[in-house]
């Protein structure tokens, strides 16, 4: 760790405590990255779904209308 003073750098290592704390401290930090990616994905499955459903629903108006209009070139 640097600490600087008085225009000096000096180098000094580190304590137990301090590195358990700053360890600590990237656990945290981690954790929290690691569950709003979570969340995110979650969120985006989701939307992928409801896009996947609309798209099924779609093709069936799709497949009705030609249908539809199959029949009506058969009548003419």
């Amino acid at each position: 760790m640097l600490d600087i003073r008085s225009g000096y750098v000096h180098c000094r290592t580190m304590t137990s405590d301090e590195r358990l704390d700053r360890l600590t401290e990237r656990h945290e930090a981690l954790t929290q990255s690691v569950e709003i990616l979570a969340q995110t994905a979650h969120e985006h499955r989701q939307q992928l779904t409801d896009l996947m459903e609309a798209a099924a629903r779609l093709l069936h108006v799709a497949q009705i209308h030609e249908n539809r209009i199959s029949r009506l070139e058969e009548g003419e």
